[in-house]
C-alpha cells in the first residue's frame, strides 16, 4: 500500500476532523475532487504518510488556512467565458439599471477576478455609483487577494482579449497600473465592494440581491448540497432578480426550478419570476 495515497476511509477521517475541530464542513463535496486535492497537498507539503497530515491538522491550527486553500478551487480569470459577460452587459444590466440601488453577490468568487470584471461592466454602464458588490469565498487567503486587487501582469493580455470579446470598448489598460510583474486595479472599483469570508455550506442569506453570480462552484458539491445552496440563492434574490451559474451547472430538477426562467439564450442565466 502506497502511504502517499489517501484512501477513502482516511479522507472521511480527515473531513470529519476538520469539521469537528474547526467547523469547516467539506463532507458534501464530491469525493473524487477532494481526494485528488489531498493527494496533491501531501506531495507538495511532503507528508510521508496520511498519519503525518492528520497529526498536523489536529495539532497545528495555523495549518488550517493552507488546508482550506488546498481543498477549495481558486481557478478563475477576468471576463471568464466572455459570452456570459456580454450577455450580462446586454440583457441583465439594462434591467438592473431601472432599480434605485443594485446589490450583486459574487458567491465563491475565489481571488476575485470576476468581481473586478463586474465592477468594470457597471462602470461602463454608468451604474457603479449606485451599486454594491459583495465578494465572498470560503478561503481566507482568496479573500485577502480580492482586497489587494493585484493580479499577475502576465495575465493581462488574456484578460484584455476576454474584455473585448465581452463587448468592452475602452482600452483595458486604463483600469490598472502596471508595476514590475503585477497589475494593480483601480481602487475606485474596490470602493464599491464588500469583501468577506462566507461558507455556502453553513452560512445563511445576509441580504436581498438583484444579481447573484456563482460559477463553477456547484460542480464540486453533491446533489443535496447543490439543492441547499440553490435554495440559499433563491432566499437571497429579490423577485425578478438574476442568477448566473457555470457552464456545467443547472437549476433543472432542483426545488427552485419552477420559480425561474432562463433569461439569456444558451447562457446559464436565470430570472426569478416568483
Amino acid at each position: 500500500m502506497n502511504s502517499n495515497i489517501v484512501h477513502k476511509e482516511e479522507l472521511e477521517l480527515l473531513l470529519n476532523e476538520v469539521f469537528r475541530r474547526y467547523g469547516y464542513d467539506f463532507t458534501n463535496y464530491t469525493r473524487a475532487s477532494l481526494q485528488r486535492r489531498v493527494n496533491r497537498l501531501m506531495v507538495i507539503d511532503r507528508f510521508p504518510s496520511f498519519a503525518e497530515l492528520l497529526y498536523r491538522v489536529r495539532s497545528d491550527a495555523g495549518y488550517l488556512p493552507r488546508l482550506v486553500e488546498a481543498l477549495t478551487v481558486n481557478v478563475t480569470e477576468m471576463f471568464r467565458d466572455p459570452s456570459v459577460f456580454k450577455s450580462i452587459r446586454e440583457n441583465v444590466l439594462p434591467m438592473l439599471a431601472t432599480q434605485p440601488f443594485i446589490r450583486i453577490w459574487h458567491a465563491g468568487c475565489a481571488t476575485g477576478e470576476e468581481v473586478y470584471s463586474m465592477a468594470i461592466l457597471l462602470d461602463e454602464a454608468n451604474l457603479l455609483h449606485k451599486s454594491l458588490l459583495y465578494a465572498t469565498d470560503l478561503n481566507p487567503s482568496a479573500v485577502s487577494s480580492i482586497r489587494k486587487g493585484v493580479f499577475p501582469i502576465s495575465q493581462m493580455k488574456l484578460y484584455s482579449e476576454n474584455y473585448i470579446l465581452s463587448g468592452g470598448q475602452r482600452d483595458f489598460s486604463q483600469y490598472y497600473t502596471a508595476k514590475y510583474d503585477w497589475a494593480k486595479f483601480d481602487d475606485r472599483l474596490k470602493q464599491k465592494m464588500i469583501i468577506a469570508t462566507h461558507n455556502l455550506v453553513s452560512d445563511r442569506s445576509f441580504n436581498a440581491f438583484g444579481l447573484i453570480i456563482c460559477r463553477n462552484v456547484l460542480i464540486y458539491f453533491d446533489k443535496p448540497l447543490q439543492d441547499k445552496v440553490l435554495t440559499l440563492f433563491d432566499d437571497s434574490l429579490e423577485k425578478l432578480g438574476f442568477l448566473v451559474l457555470g457552464a456545467k451547472e443547472h437549476i433543472r430538477f432542483s426545488a427552485i426550478a419552477g420559480k425561474f426562467r432562463q433569461a439569456a439564450g444558451k447562457e446559464k442565466i436565470w430570472r426569478k419570476m416568483m
